[in-house]
């Protein structure tokens, strides 16, 4: 019985350390805006994505290296922003478990909309994948269109987190 009970608690810790979102929000423009704003005491860094998009893919192992580093920083957070249809939420869901994303995932909902928002969180958007967010004090400091470099994840992320 206490073999039992050891065993029972190794594999809940380790579930717990390997804990990853069962579900993810979907929301429109304004509430991911309101999302952002919320965060405004750290160093944010937003990642837009999707699932089908092989640049984004190929990145989120950095992404997800450099947020295992800083998870417990109190003035960073991570989210990346799935661009995704809301009907294949489930692909999305299954795809933070089969490649181990631990930040945060949003979903977000409004792709009618796109030529709306686009320009407001950056003018210079042309509406490409991945691009790169980063917010500090709710303020915009960085933005990175296309694929980002682990050493200039790393950098931008360290020249603004201070």
């Amino acid at each position: 019985m206490k073999n039992l009970l050891t065993l029972l608690t190794v594999f809940l810790c380790f579930t717990a350390f390997t804990a990853q979102q069962k579900e993810v929000p979907s929301m429109k423009y304004e509430d991911l805006e309101k999302r952002i704003q919320k965060e405004n005491d750290k160093l944010l860094v937003v990642n837009f994505w999707a699932t089908t998009c092989a640049p984004c893919v190929k990145e989120l192992p950095d992404f997800m290296e450099i947020n295992n580093k800083l998870k417990d920083n109190p003035k960073f957070k991570m989210i990346l922003v799935s661009l995704d249809r809301l009907v294949d939420k489930e692909r999305v869901i299954k795809f933070i478990k089969n490649k181990n994303l631990t930040a945060e995932v949003i979903l977000l909902d409004d792709i009618k909309r796109m030529n709306t928002w686009i320009p407001r969180f950056e003018k210079n958007w042309d509406g490409n994948i991945p691009v790169t967010i980063f917010y500090k004090n709710g303020q915009k400091v960085h933005f990175n269109d296309g694929e980002m470099s682990k050493e200039d994840l790393e950098k931008t992320i360290n020249d603004n987190l201070q």
